[in-house]
């Protein structure tokens, strides 16, 4: 993977996934182009980074993926609205089999990717779980406290609910931010 811009570890980001299949043969022309394109959109006003994931040496895989943060929703909708980027499908359509396939990106798998070498396991399975502990407590005993008694199940799913956003939009955001030297691997 290849990192072509810095990114701001704010709450706020947007991750997109973007993948596209490349023609046999227009490879390096592909990702010359590519090259190009993420220094002209780093210096866009709210893109916070982009990363190039390439199918294994070898491979006959012709797909190409794309990680791209965004610091909002508004400034990733600008960005596929701007002339930078329309001006870059236009140039790649030869290059390229279809129009690009986007995901935004929602969960934990958007919290740990802060550089173009993801944290070990173990590290991002301890922070996990330095979260989700106080966010269990948290709302196991609030959820009954507010809404008096309820039936097990729906008990459960309450709590749930809330633990999982509270992970989504607060506890993650901030402990990647936090730990962030201690999640990223040393480099030998």
């Amino acid at each position: 993977m290849t990192n072509a811009a810095a990114v701001d570890n704010s709450s706020s980001l947007v991750h997109v996934a973007i993948l596209r299949k490349v023609r046999r043969g227009c490879e390096a022309e592909f990702e010359a182009k590519l090259t190009e394109f993420f220094a002209a959109a780093a210096q866009r006003p709210g893109v916070a980074g982009a990363y190039l994931i390439r199918a294994v040496p070898g491979s006959s895989e012709q797909e190409y993926g794309v990680l791209r943060t965004f610091r909002s929703e508004a400034d990733m909708r600008e960005f596929y609205a701007s002339d930078t980027y329309l001006r870059w499908q236009d140039e790649v359509r030869p290059l390229v089999q279809g129009e690009p396939q986007k995901r935004k990106l929602y969960g934990l798998e958007a919290f740990f990717r802060d550089s173009d070498r993801p944290p070990p396991h173990w590290k991002m399975a301890v922070l996990t779980w330095v979260g989700v502990n106080p966010a269990v407590y948290i709302f196991s005993s609030a959820v009954p406290a507010v809404l008096g008694p309820l039936p097990m199940l729906a008990t459960l799913l309450i709590v749930n609910a809330l633990v999982v956003a509270s992970l989504a939009w607060g506890f993650m955001p901030v402990l990647t931010h936090i730990f962030q030297r201690w999640l990223q691997p040393r480099v030998p």
